[in-house]
């Protein structure tokens, strides 16, 4: 179960990052950011969520809103996985956890 609750948790923080980095870069490089190939591949990274924020959301939200659409879905997702794990590892003993 611990094993279960971590891999939920890393593929969060993993999507996290990459949504902040790419919304970071989208920042620096400016309207040029689709040519950066560090950009796509953040955009690659964070693609799943976002289609995945697309499908949960109503039509109402608008493209360019569902970067932060999947990013506070996601953040929902990372503060349950962290409270879950917590949880666990009160149960099982926290020695077992390390």
């Amino acid at each position: 179960m611990l094993l279960l609750i971590s891999s939920i948790k890393l593929v969060t923080e993993v999507a996290l990052l990459a949504l902040a980095g790419q919304w970071v870069l989208g920042l620096l490089v400016g309207p040029n950011k689709d040519r950066n190939v560090f950009y796509q591949v953040l955009q690659q990274i964070g693609r799943p969520f976002v289609k995945l924020a697309r499908w949960v959301t109503p039509r109402l939200v608008i493209e360019r809103h569902l970067p932060l659409v999947a990013f506070l879905i996601l953040g929902f997702v990372w503060v349950l996985a962290t409270l879950a794990k917590i949880s666990h590892c009160l149960r099982i003993g926290v020695q077992w956890c390390q």
